[in-house]
């Protein structure tokens, strides 16, 4: 088992954190949108500081690859990219919403046979989300998809669904069934990413650091900037 720096920067949460022989032994948040570039060298020295280790130390660094904000995703990646290269150390690529899933798959609440559906905000009422049961197997792809009403009703009419994410509360408010669980407390964080990077570290599942690149979903849709005045 190793040293491994988690980074997560997929949706409104900068949150930086270190796991040592499979355990998160600290970790530094910050909630402030649209600052995350400007926050995660900071939020690694504290993490660091905290857990008293030094950056020569870390024998990996673990990304949440996405789905997410375009611009997080960028930032988080490139930041990873950039100690796993000055550190020759190896990259360990985390699917956003499967840490999303593992967090409610942890969570106090979840029950036996019931099944995890993480959302991200992808504006509007669209989110990215995906179905894991409680063995933790991805049993739905994942996708990007407008919610409805009706959405789960398939699955809700067979069993409780637990939801959580940035796009959990958008379904909540759509859907009144009584096998829906939403876990309001759950957010991307590396609360979610520190046991599946530890096992990805010990089966050497890592990733191409030169090639890899954010797993957007969608591709980036750029507007016009508005013209304010006409020479």
């Amino acid at each position: 088992m190793g040293k491994i720096l988690l980074i997560e920067t997929a949706t409104e949460v900068c949150s930086i954190g270190l796991a040592i022989d499979g355990q998160l032994v600290a970790i530094e948040e910050s909630f402030i949108r649209n600052e995350h570039a400007a926050k995660i060298q900071l939020l690694v020295e504290k993490t660091l500081l905290q857990a008293d280790c030094s950056l020569k130390q870390i024998q990996a660094v673990a990304i949440s690859i996405g789905p997410g904000s375009y611009t997080g995703l960028r930032v988080g990646l490139s930041a990873a990219k950039g100690y796993a290269f000055a550190l020759d150390i190896p990259m360990i690529a985390i699917n956003t919403l499967a840490s999303l899933a593992y967090q409610g798959l942890k969570s106090n609440l979840f029950t036996k046979n019931a099944l995890l559906i993480p959302m991200i905000d992808a504006r509007r009422m669209e989110v990215y989300t995906g179905v894991w049961n409680d063995e933790f197997s991805n049993i739905n792809p994942v996708a990007p998809m407008i919610l409805e009403e009706s959405s789960f009703n398939e699955l809700l009419e067979a069993q409780t669904c637990f939801i959580m994410g940035s796009g959990a509360e958008k379904f909540k408010n759509l859907c009144n069934s009584k096998n829906l669980v939403y876990l309001n407390n759950i957010q991307s964080s590396v609360k979610g990413m520190y046991a599946l990077a530890n096992e990805f570290y010990e089966k050497k599942h890592f990733a191409d650091i030169a090639y890899i690149e954010p797993f957007y979903l969608k591709e980036f849709i750029g507007t016009t900037p508005k013209k304010i005045f006409q020479i």
